[in-house]
């Protein structure tokens, strides 16, 4: 009389084992499918797209009273609101680069702020800990535009085009 019970409830378990074991591979599959680090595909509100109006791209074209600038918001070692000029563009990082940090998580030269044309654009140095632009993990060059925040580690600065 047990031993139906016993061979019925091994099926059971070799059912869910397998149903675990597809659940896996499916999950698996999916994120194959959308690139090793492409993230979830979610749908965004079109005012989230980061795209912005072209009134704004002249900022850094011949305006004497525009001093573009990213301003310390909490950061290791220095006072709220401390900004640094970047007209000319910047590096962020720990070691021998324009705008230093004290953050054990940033790298020693981590990101950087170039100049193109009438934008400032940021872009990830290769760091280990990413640079992230609106709390969105940068994946390659990326324009700035006023009130955007840049985050590297536990360091947080605003951009400000003003």
């Amino acid at each position: 009389m047990l031993e139906p019970v016993s061979v019925g409830l091994k099926f059971a378990f070799l059912a869910i084992l397998y149903l675990f074991l597809l659940w896996v591979s499916r999950s698996a599959l999916k994120d194959l499918r959308r690139g090793a680090f492409g993230g979830p595909r979610v749908s965004t509100p079109p005012e989230a797209t980061g795209m912005h109006t072209a009134s704004n791209l002249g900022a850094l074209d011949g305006a004497a009273d525009v001093r573009p600038r990213l301003v310390a918001e909490a950061v290791p070692g220095l006072q709220r609101g401390m900004a640094y000029d970047v007209a000319a563009g910047a590096t962020l990082g720990r070691g021998d680069v324009e705008i230093q940090l004290e953050d054990p998580f940033a790298s020693s030269r981590h990101a950087q702020l170039t100049r193109q044309g009438a934008i400032l654009v940021i872009e990830d140095l290769g760091s280990t800990n990413g640079t992230y632009l609106n709390d969105e993990l940068l994946r390659g060059p990326r324009p700035l535009h006023a009130g955007d925040r840049v985050r590297i580690g536990d360091s947080t600065f605003t951009f400000d085009d003003r």
